[in-house]
């Protein structure tokens, strides 16, 4: 078969419809593009409609997540209608649903085989025959001059005989049933577009009455967009302005080129997600079984009535678009700049090109900014040398994004120099932000540190004593400043969770994290600054569990007051007394506790010495001497035990009511 079978399918492919209808529209073109420092960029496209229409938009399959999760349609003098595209695996989802599978398209022979059954239609010397296929066999020919090649036999089955055609000898092969010749024309188109399977086309409908422009915009994930700045600062320290240049970086990987488009820069940190919308998902359900009649044998009747037993049975998606910005000329050069609430807008005044796969540099930024020359000193960076710095003001009206910073010095005699790399964070209009770009081995900052601790305060309240003392850390920064010209010097000092700063108390500037003290250092001056850190330290005790060496300290301590050291005195007394009532008590315990031994001692004795003996008459003496000791003792004890009790109520009582305020 040479070319019959093939074009059958083709042109059945043809007439499937896959024309789109409706009235006359232009092409989709894209108009506008928004990048976002967010990672995203929005792209609209517009085209001229004339009534119902339908717009096809392809876009690489990598980003459809994002398209179906964001595609908005504006169509201001109609309705949008419905937006379809082909299946993630398209030609997967077509065999499933046809008679053969893939491996069939692979040649005449494999197709006529998968169709066995089918009813075809031949052409040859033979004349017209129609019949079902029964099948295709490959076969080795002998050729007039010698050699041999393959050849086809086609077996069909016509009017009830079975007939043999030579599939190379004919002139083609029809497919009799429409719906046949739909199905293998529908799989040829389908492996035809699988050259674009990288890509998906989606068709946008939309309904309306005259001639209109309708806008088709998404958002999907782009190369993030950077900012590069250039400094230029006069070489006088007592400079007071730079000159300041920024410069939007910008990719386009978007897989088509951008022509002649609305351009528009957002700096900003939008919420920007993926989901995987693109996928196919199934929910996960429990399988419950089919519920099945009992299967019952019956037993074989033997002679008596048989018994029988029965049994019975068993998803829309949107995202909004960025703000529309008016063109303007190309030749203005810098963007206009636009402070939104949550972002800052560079929109191009002109229309810009930028082929796909090409990076290009644009100017966002060019003007003269407020500008102090400073050394930063940050011990982390350069222990023994400040920072060569400066300290810029965004006196404009819109934010500057973070970059890199390229910094040149210009001398008096215009002779423009590189001097450093810089970093600025994102600077809000009326903000600062400090760049540094080298270390001023000019200036030499040696530091010094030591700890201290003094009394502060003390009180009493409630029977606790408060005793309250202040640590200090104490560093010294030495500062050897240039021999010939003058500094600005800033230290940064660390702040510390609990420590409050106490010196200096003026030019301080406070960070998240770090103190800044500002200090002018002359030509050839060494300048000393003291930084102190304090905290208090706080120690509670209660005063009747204080010991008399611990009262002892405190009456001793020239840092208390006259009138604490007083209520000490007092309370030593006291703690004297109790001291000296529980050794009497002491005592009497001990005692007892000795005489009972000894009575023990002496029973023991008893028991082996003979009744009536002089020794065994001693014991006895001497076991009612104890027996009448014991006595006494036993009634003192009470006595003594309340003599303890009495002396220490008297201390709680003098302490609980004590009030003494330093």
């Amino acid at each position: 078969m040479k070319n019959g079978l093939w074009t059958t399918a083709t042109l059945a492919a043809a007439a499937m419809g896959l024309s789109r209808p409706g009235a006359a529209a232009d092409a989709l073109s894209l108009r506008r593009v928004v990048l976002s420092t967010g990672g995203v960029g929005y792209f609209e496209y517009e085209a001229r409609v004339r009534g119902d229409a339908e717009l096809a938009l392809e876009v690489r399959l990598d980003q459809v997540d994002d398209v179906l999760k964001s595609i908005v349609v504006y169509d201001e003098h109609g309705a949008a209608g419905n937006i379809t595209l082909p299946g993630r695996e398209p030609l997967r989802d077509l065999f499933r649903e046809l008679p053969f599978d893939e491996g069939a398209l692979e040649s005449e022979a494999a197709l006529l085989n998968a169709l066995r059954g089918a009813e075809v239609r031949t052409r040859g010397s033979e004349g017209t025959i129609v019949g079902r296929i029964v099948a295709v066999t490959a076969a080795q020919v002998a050729l007039p001059g010698g050699g041999s090649e393959n050849r086809h036999r086609l077996a069909l089955m016509s009017e009830g005989a079975l007939r043999q055609v030579v599939l190379e000898e004919t002139g083609g092969v029809e497919l009799v049933e429409e719906r046949l010749r739909q199905q293998v024309g529908a799989a040829l188109l389908g492996l035809a577009s699988r050259r674009q399977r990288n890509r998906r086309e989606l068709v946008v409908r939309t309904a309306g009455e005259g001639e209109r422009v309708v806008r088709v915009a998404y958002v999907i994930e782009v190369p993030l967009w950077k900012t590069s700045y250039r400094l230029t600062v006069p070489e006088d320290p007592q400079t007071t302005a730079a000159a300041l240049s920024g410069w939007a970086i910008v990719e386009n990987q978007s897989g088509g080129d951008w022509d002649s488009v609305d351009f528009t820069l957002v700096s900003g940190n939008p919420v920007t997600f993926r989901q995987a919308l693109y996928e196919i998902y199934y929910v996960s359900r429990p399988e419950v079984p089919v519920d099945v009649a009992e299967r019952v044998l019956p037993r074989l009747d033997e002679g008596a009535a048989a018994l029988a037993a029965r049994a019975a049975r068993l998803a829309r998606f949107h995202a909004g678009a960025a703000a529309e910005a008016p063109p303007a000329t190309a030749e203005k050069g810098e963007p206009e700049r636009e402070e939104a609430a949550t972002q800052v807008v560079f929109h191009f005044p002109a229309p810009l090109t930028i082929a796909s796969g090409q990076t290009a540099l644009l100017p966002i930024v060019e003007r003269e900014v407020p500008a102090e020359r400073v050394g930063l000193y940050q011990r982390e960076a350069s222990a023994r040398s400040p920072l060569a710095s400066v300290r810029l003001r965004n006196d404009g009206d819109t934010s500057l994004p973070p970059g890199a910073m390229t910094v040149y010095e210009r001398s008096a005699r215009g002779v423009v120099t590189y001097v450093g790399d810089a970093r600025l964070a994102p600077l809000p209009p009326g903000e600062s932000r400090l760049v540094s770009f080298a270390v001023d081995r000019k200036v030499r900052i040696d530091r010094e540190e030591r700890a201290e601790e003094a009394f502060s305060r003390a009180r009493i309240q409630g029977g606790m004593l408060e005793i309250v003392r202040t640590a200090r850390k104490v560093t010294v920064y030495t500062i050897v400043g240039a021999a010939r010209e003058p500094r600005v010097v800033l230290i940064e000092h660390p702040r510390l969770a609990g420590w409050e700063l106490a010196e200096p108390k003026k030019g301080v500037e406070v960070t998240r994290d770090r103190y800044r003290i500002r200090r002018e250092v002359a030509a050839g001056e060494t300048a000393r600054l003291t930084v102190a850190l304090e905290q208090p330290i706080s120690h509670t005790i209660a005063l009747t569990s204080l010991s008399s060496e611990q009262i002892g300290v405190y009456l001793s301590s020239r840092e208390l007051s006259e009138a604490l050291r007083a209520v000490f005195a007092r309370i030593a007394e006291l703690r004297a007394t109790i001291e000296g009532r529980q050794r009497a008590l002491s005592a009497l315990e001990s005692e007892l506790a000795a005489l009972r031994g000894e009575q023990e001692r002496v029973r023991e004795n008893l028991k082996v010495v003979p009744a009536g003996s002089a020794l065994h008459e001693r014991y006895l003496r001497t076991l009612g001497e104890q027996e009448d000791r014991i006595a006494a003792v036993s009634a003192e004890l009470p006595g003594a035990r309340e003599a303890v009790a009495g002396a220490e109520r008297a201390l709680a009582d003098y302490v609980r009511d004590l009030s003494l305020a330093p």
